[in-house]
């Protein structure tokens, strides 16, 4: 069974940066990919950028890319988004996710999923 652990999130103001990071244990060698997903209040939950194991593959959302990278660190079983520039839409609960048999941008093909970090952009 995969646990995820995600830090980083906390307050900032618009414009400012963020580096989300999410550390796998337990079953990490089934992984293949890992996401980053986001709900804010009254919102669907959407997926901001996910990345194959491999790091051949990346995914980003239209609203973040150009803003936003995601990286692994295989050897630290770890997964960063790194956020700059961040705007007030983008305050929301940030969500780590990970799985075997996945479509990257398609939250339902993720099996294990982190409690979440939150974070919040004051404008």
């Amino acid at each position: 069974q995969v646990q995820l652990v995600e830090s980083g999130g906390g307050l900032v103001q618009a414009g400012d940066s963020l580096r989300l990071s999410c550390v796998a244990s337990g079953g990490t060698s089934s992984i293949t990919a890992m996401g980053w997903f986001r709900q804010a209040p009254g919102k669907e939950r959407e997926i901001v950028a996910a990345i194959s194991w491999s790091g051949s593959m990346t995914y980003y959302s239209e609203s973040v890319k150009g803003r936003f990278t995601i990286a692994r660190d295989n050897a630290k079983n770890t997964v960063y988004l790194q956020m700059n520039s961040l705007k007030s839409e983008d305050t929301a609960v940030y969500s780590c996710a990970a799985g075997q048999m996945i479509i990257l941008r398609r939250a339902d093909t993720y099996d294990y999923w982190g409690q979440g970090t939150q974070v919040t952009v004051s404008s």
